[in-house]
């Protein structure tokens, strides 16, 4: 006799999911406010030192920044994760990431810090909501309204 193969996580209640959603959004919103505090003290260090040239400017913070808001996300969202035990991370980390900066652009144009801050948290918990396969779809949904909506404030 053979039995059917189930799925790999196991069978959860809503309200089990909802503390580990909430947990990601909180996450997610640190890390966004977090990021845009750093790019935006690099960027204005960087003006500081490249005010007395005219030609093309480069420094360190410039260089660095990025690859360092991404290591320390990545650190951080893969730690947090495991600690919720939102799985499978390398299905829902990634994503958030690699598309994060959209919607976090769209909403820094607002300059509010609380914007980005609430779309930082929206972003991380949809894509987290979406490791359970009950709710994967409507997760997506929301990840690609999302998204869409931040490409229209920015090229709309």
């Amino acid at each position: 006799m053979t039995t059917p193969r189930t799925e790999p996580e196991p069978r959860t209640e809503p309200r089990s999911v909802l503390p580990r959603v909430l947990g990601a959004a909180v996450t997610g919103a640190v890390l966004a406010t977090s990021a845009r505090a750093y790019l935006s003290w690099a960027g204005q260090h960087s003006d500081r030192l490249c005010r007395t040239t005219d030609t093309l400017c480069f420094t360190g913070w410039n260089l660095t920044a990025l690859p360092l808001v991404f290591t320390v996300s990545l650190t951080v969202l893969l730690v947090v994760y495991k600690r919720l035990g939102i799985r499978p991370r390398l299905a829902v980390v990634p994503p958030t990431l690699v598309l994060a900066p959209i919607p976090l652009a769209a909403a820094d144009t607002t300059a509010v810090w609380w914007a980005v801050a609430l779309v930082g948290g929206a972003w991380s918990s949809s894509f987290a909501l979406a490791a359970w396969s009950r709710y994967q779809i409507p997760a997506l949904a929301a990840s690609a309204v999302l998204l869409l909506a931040s490409l229209v404030v920015l090229y709309g």
